[in-house]
């Protein structure tokens, strides 16, 4: 027995099936990201079309510093050196760094296989350029390991918060500045690294005798 007819012989209509929204929610969620990588992309040229010379050859020397957590591992240890809190400050954020390198190499670079920017389409100026790695661009490592580690040190320390989160915002900057990262990169890989700060830290507070080992 088939459902009942409207005027036109099909079954839709009050006492009909509803039309499924899968392809309409389908074809506005394109839309949005679409949208999105547009904005991306615009902001990315803005800042490669800015000149400024009196920061790039600084914000090149941090993009550098900030290569395998070079900058945060530097700052981990001085405050090894420190004190018990700073200590335990270090410690958490050296695991919170391990989470975000572990989580955007393995995990989120993968799933998502966004191409580098084409920075000499972009004109970024050659006194910027730091070499363009080869992973995926999204999302953005150095972000996610700054910002992990300059959120877990602050929670422990908390006068450390505000430059360490300037510091992380510089770094994330950076990689835009340089050419090798969209912004949305830098703020997924900024998401990143807060979830992965969190993760450290409930991990740390879950084991209180090795945290205060130090």
């Amino acid at each position: 027995m088939t459902g009942p007819t409207n005027a036109d012989g099909d079954t839709r209509g009050p006492l009909g099936p509803a039309a499924g929204p899968g392809p309409e929610r389908g074809r506005a969620l394109a839309a949005v990201l679409a949208e999105l990588r547009a904005v991306d992309g615009a902001l990315y040229a803005a800042v490669a079309a800015t000149s400024t010379p009196a920061l790039d050859r600084a914000l090149r020397r941090l993009s550098h510093a900030a290569d395998h957590s070079k900058l945060s591992l530097g700052i981990a240890a001085a405050l090894s050196l420190s004190g018990a809190r700073p200590r335990r400050a270090a410690l958490v954020g050296v695991a919170a760094v391990a989470v975000a390198s572990a989580s955007t190499n393995l995990l989120g670079k993968h799933l998502v296989h966004r191409a580098r920017p084409d920075r000499e389409a972009a004109r970024v100026t050659t006194d910027r350029y730091v070499p363009m790695p080869a992973s995926a661009s999204f999302p953005s490592g150095h972000t996610a390991a700054a910002v992990a580690f300059a959120t877990a040190v602050g929670v422990v320390l908390p006068e450390a918060a505000v430059p360490l989160g300037t510091l992380a915002g510089a770094v994330g900057y950076s990689r835009v500045h340089t050419g090798v990262h969209y912004p949305g990169d830098v703020a997924a890989g900024a998401v990143l690294g807060i979830a992965s700060a969190a993760a450290a830290l409930a991990a740390a507070s879950r084991q209180p005798n090795t945290f205060t080992a130090w």
